[in-house]
Protein backbone atom coordinates (compact mmCIF):
# COMPACT_ATOMS: atom_id res chain seq x y z
CA UNK A 1 0.00 0.00 0.00
CA UNK A 2 2.84 2.39 0.86
CA UNK A 3 4.53 1.63 -2.46
CA UNK A 4 1.35 2.48 -4.37
CA UNK A 5 0.92 5.76 -2.48
CA UNK A 6 4.57 6.62 -3.04
CA UNK A 7 4.26 5.86 -6.74
CA UNK A 8 1.10 7.98 -7.05
CA UNK A 9 2.79 10.83 -5.17
CA UNK A 10 5.80 10.71 -7.50
CA UNK A 11 3.55 10.69 -10.58
CA UNK A 12 1.59 13.68 -9.24
CA UNK A 13 4.82 15.58 -8.52
CA UNK A 14 6.17 14.89 -11.99
CA UNK A 15 2.93 16.05 -13.55
CA UNK A 16 2.87 19.20 -11.39
CA UNK A 17 6.48 20.05 -12.30
CA UNK A 18 5.99 19.58 -16.04
CA UNK A 19 6.46 23.10 -17.51
CA UNK A 20 5.35 22.11 -21.02
CA UNK A 21 1.80 21.09 -20.18
CA UNK A 22 0.53 24.70 -20.37
CA UNK A 23 2.51 25.79 -23.44
CA UNK A 24 -0.52 26.07 -25.67
CA UNK A 25 -2.90 27.72 -23.21
CA UNK A 26 -1.81 31.32 -23.97
CA UNK A 27 -3.28 32.93 -27.08
CA UNK A 28 -0.21 34.81 -28.31
CA UNK A 29 -2.18 36.84 -30.85
CA UNK A 30 -3.77 38.79 -28.00
CA UNK A 31 -0.34 39.98 -26.80
CA UNK A 32 2.53 42.10 -27.98
CA UNK A 33 5.21 39.37 -27.72
CA UNK A 34 8.67 40.63 -26.74
CA UNK A 35 11.69 38.34 -26.69
CA UNK A 36 14.62 40.67 -27.40
CA UNK A 37 16.69 43.07 -25.31
CA UNK A 38 14.66 46.28 -25.49
CA UNK A 39 12.66 48.89 -23.66
CA UNK A 40 8.93 49.27 -24.18
CA UNK A 41 7.10 52.57 -24.11
CA UNK A 42 3.76 54.00 -25.17
CA UNK A 43 3.34 56.44 -28.02
CA UNK A 44 0.90 59.28 -27.23
CA UNK A 45 0.10 62.89 -28.00
CA UNK A 46 1.09 64.99 -24.99
CA UNK A 47 -0.98 67.90 -23.79
CA UNK A 48 1.05 71.09 -23.36
CA UNK A 49 2.10 72.09 -19.86
CA UNK A 50 5.08 72.45 -17.55
CA UNK A 51 4.55 69.05 -15.87
CA UNK A 52 4.24 67.32 -19.23
CA UNK A 53 7.43 68.96 -20.47
CA UNK A 54 9.42 67.90 -17.40
CA UNK A 55 8.11 64.31 -17.50
CA UNK A 56 8.87 64.02 -21.21
CA UNK A 57 12.38 65.37 -20.58
CA UNK A 58 12.97 62.71 -17.88
CA UNK A 59 11.62 60.03 -20.20
CA UNK A 60 13.87 61.20 -23.06
CA UNK A 61 16.95 61.13 -20.80
CA UNK A 62 16.20 57.56 -19.71
CA UNK A 63 15.50 56.45 -23.28
CA UNK A 64 18.82 57.96 -24.44
CA UNK A 65 20.60 56.15 -21.60
CA UNK A 66 19.01 52.85 -22.64
CA UNK A 67 19.94 53.47 -26.29
CA UNK A 68 23.57 53.95 -25.21
CA UNK A 69 23.47 50.51 -23.55
CA UNK A 70 22.25 48.79 -26.74
CA UNK A 71 18.60 48.43 -25.74
CA UNK A 72 16.26 48.74 -28.73
CA UNK A 73 13.18 50.93 -28.56
CA UNK A 74 9.88 49.04 -28.84
CA UNK A 75 6.58 50.90 -29.04
CA UNK A 76 3.84 48.99 -27.21
CA UNK A 77 1.42 47.90 -29.92
CA UNK A 78 -1.07 46.55 -27.39
CA UNK A 79 -1.77 47.02 -23.69
CA UNK A 80 -1.17 43.30 -23.17
CA UNK A 81 2.53 42.42 -23.18
CA UNK A 82 4.08 38.96 -23.10
CA UNK A 83 7.80 38.88 -22.28
CA UNK A 84 9.48 35.62 -23.35
CA UNK A 85 12.67 34.90 -21.40
CA UNK A 86 15.61 32.78 -22.62
CA UNK A 87 14.88 30.11 -20.00
CA UNK A 88 11.38 29.55 -21.42
CA UNK A 89 9.48 31.48 -18.75
CA UNK A 90 6.92 33.99 -19.89
CA UNK A 91 5.85 37.11 -18.03
CA UNK A 92 2.48 38.65 -18.90
CA UNK A 93 1.87 42.31 -18.10
CA UNK A 94 -1.45 44.04 -18.67
CA UNK A 95 -0.91 47.79 -18.87
CA UNK A 96 -3.77 49.76 -17.31
CA UNK A 97 -5.39 52.66 -19.14
CA UNK A 98 -3.14 55.66 -18.38
CA UNK A 99 -4.69 58.20 -16.02
CA UNK A 100 -1.97 60.87 -16.10
CA UNK A 101 1.27 61.91 -17.80
CA UNK A 102 3.34 59.64 -15.52
CA UNK A 103 1.40 56.55 -16.59
CA UNK A 104 1.53 57.61 -20.25
CA UNK A 105 5.32 57.82 -19.95
CA UNK A 106 5.80 54.31 -18.56
CA UNK A 107 9.00 52.57 -19.64
CA UNK A 108 9.54 48.83 -19.19
CA UNK A 109 13.09 47.53 -19.66
CA UNK A 110 13.54 43.90 -20.70
CA UNK A 111 16.55 41.65 -21.03
CA UNK A 112 15.71 38.02 -21.97
CA UNK A 113 18.03 36.85 -19.16
CA UNK A 114 16.01 38.76 -16.52
CA UNK A 115 12.50 39.75 -15.51
CA UNK A 116 11.07 43.00 -16.92
CA UNK A 117 11.75 46.22 -14.97
CA UNK A 118 9.21 49.01 -14.61
CA UNK A 119 11.27 52.21 -14.63
CA UNK A 120 10.42 54.81 -12.01
CA UNK A 121 11.01 58.13 -13.77
CA UNK A 122 11.70 59.81 -10.41
CA UNK A 123 14.74 57.61 -9.69
CA UNK A 124 16.77 58.38 -12.80
CA UNK A 125 19.36 56.03 -14.26
CA UNK A 126 20.51 54.38 -11.01
CA UNK A 127 17.77 51.73 -11.13
CA UNK A 128 18.62 50.96 -14.76
CA UNK A 129 22.32 50.65 -13.89
CA UNK A 130 21.45 48.10 -11.20
CA UNK A 131 19.26 46.17 -13.66
CA UNK A 132 21.99 46.11 -16.32
CA UNK A 133 24.69 45.03 -13.85
CA UNK A 134 22.57 42.31 -12.22
CA UNK A 135 23.33 38.80 -13.43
Amino acid sequence: MKKILSLLTIICLLFACNPSRNDHSVNRSAYDVISEKCYVYREFKPTPGALTDSVLQLRKQLMNYLDQHQYKAHIAGKDSLLFHRDNGQEVIIELPVPQDIWEHSTIIVFDPQKNPLFVNLHKGTSQIEQYIQAK
